[in-house]
């Protein structure tokens, strides 16, 4: 089994998240033996999701005015279609975001969460998935959607929906490892 222990994986998350996209992976992650910290715009409590109905409450472990992307080794950002809208439209999400892309820090996201990434400026040129109803949007910031369980590119690890998350899981464990990914700061002299 693949470990991650040392490495701090931050979890970019607002309110209205899909649960089980934060929960499991962060229990794969936990469980590689990383140190797992939920980062959101909100303080206080986040919001869970099961699909359209309320699930569950979570603490926020860091707010995201001071929270330090440099001190994370990896970011993964769940999905759901509030979460992601929220963050695309916080400036601060998206430099959180964009400081992975110029250090060549893995990122992983799920279903909506490219959103994120598209706002963050870092899918051009870049293959990746995604819930199927975005990936117009995908295709319009530049990226190469793939109707895949799981995309890897050079550190940025995609999936589609929760049947994809042991896929999604095993394959962000593995590019996390890995740790920095030259190719990923190559990206980095496009970003907005």
């Amino acid at each position: 089994m693949i470990k991650l222990d040392g490495k701090k994986v931050a979890i970019l998350v607002a309110n209205f998240f899909e649960q089980v996209e934060m929960t499991k992976p962060r229990v794969a992650l936990e469980e590689a033996g990383a140190e797992v910290k939920i980062v959101s715009p909100e303080n206080g409590q986040i919001q869970g999701m099961n699909h359209e109905k309320l699930g569950d409450k979570f603490n926020v472990d860091l707010a995201l005015e001071a929270a330090r992307p440099e001190e994370f080794d990896a970011l993964m950002i769940p999905g759901g279609t509030m979460n992601p809208d929220t963050l695309r439209s916080t400036p601060e999400a998206l430099e959180f975001t964009k400081h992975f892309l110029r250090a060549g820090k893995p990122i992983a996201a799920i279903c909506h969460a490219p959103w994120v990434l598209i706002d963050a400026g870092v899918v051009r040129g870049r293959k990746l998935t995604s819930w199927p109803a975005i990936q117009t949007d995908v295709k319009n910031a530049g990226g190469n959607w793939l109707d895949q369980e799981v995309v890897v590119d050079n550190g940025l690890v995609t999936s589609r929906k929760p049947d994809d998350i042991p896929a999604f899981s095993q394959k962000m464990i593995e590019e996390f490892a890995e740790g920095r990914h030259a190719k990923q700061t190559e990206n980095a002299g496009a970003l907005p």
